[in-house]
């Protein structure tokens, strides 16, 4: 049953760059010119993701890896110049990946919420919401129904830090435990290890909708959120540059290709109020 389960879900300024915090312009522009050449060396841009994370980032079928946030930075590396390297991460060792420099940027359904100040960040480009998963048959019909149940969340992820936060919420399981993929959690879920799963709207749609899971999810979201491109703070000079790719396959309706290829229409928000 786990193995069948297991198959089934298998021209932009530097100040629209974000990140709080000031310095010296010299200072900055000193930091943004050191960490942007960290890979421009070999001239690679390499972007940090989860593997388990569909449709924003995988394994696919062939072996190789694929999906929406691969296929934008793959465009904006060749607008650049630069050779794309995807390079699969842990996502509990992310911020150790960009600070040692072993990635450029993390760019896989990345949620600014939370974040807005430890890293440099492009503008938004897609919406998503923080939601449960449940079984089809499951009696949990509302997020009042979970009083009491076990709830599971990616390690170090934007629903664990939601729930933390959201304690009106997570006050009423029983308990709240990790794991290090959604794989391994919507598994837990199917074998009633737990009673829901805290995930992404984005993810959980493409892997019940492509896996024909017999799963749900339920009505009311825990959050609303949006995505971008995390930099190492201060590297506002890789932000700009990938930014101006960005800018540019927006106007030429590349993104909007690319989102149809994934979503079937236009998810994507880049450049929006």
């Amino acid at each position: 049953m786990a193995s069948l389960f297991l198959a089934g879900i298998m021209a932009v300024s530097f100040a629209a760059c974000g990140g709080t915090g000031s310095s010296s312009a010299a200072s900055a522009a000193s930091a943004s010119a050191a960490d942007s050449t960290a890979s421009a060396a070999d001239n690679t841009f390499t972007v940090g993701f989860d593997q388990n994370f569909p449709p924003m980032g995988f394994k696919g079928s062939d072996g190789k890896f694929t999906g929406f946030d691969l296929d934008l930075a793959a465009e904006a590396a060749k607008r650049m110049g630069m050779a794309i390297k995807y390079q699969p991460i842990s996502w509990d060792a992310k911020d150790a990946e960009l600070t040692s420099g072993t990635i450029d940027c993390i760019w896989n359904g990345f949620t600014i919420s939370g974040r807005e100040n430890n890293y440099t960040w492009s503008k938004p480009y897609m919406e998503n919401d923080q939601v449960f998963v449940v079984k089809a048959d499951s009696a949990v019909k509302s997020l009042a129904d979970l009083k009491g149940k076990t709830v599971e969340v990616q390690t170090d992820s934007a629903a664990q830090a939601a729930l933390k936060e959201k304690t009106n919420i997570s006050s009423a399981f029983a308990n709240v435990q990790t794991t290090a993929d959604y794989n391994t959690a919507l598994m837990d879920l199917d074998m009633g290890a737990v009673d829901a799963v805290a995930m992404d709207s984005t993810v959980a749609d493409y892997k019940i909708t492509s896996g024909k899971l017999k799963l749900k999810i339920l009505g009311e979201s825990i959050q609303k959120e949006q995505y971008g491109i995390g930099f190492k703070k201060g590297n506002t000079a890789l932000c700009a540059k990938v930014s101006k790719a960005m800018d540019e396959m927006k106007k030429d309706g590349t993104l909007t290709k690319i989102s149809k290829k994934w979503f079937g229409k236009d998810v994507t928000t880049w450049g929006k109020a």
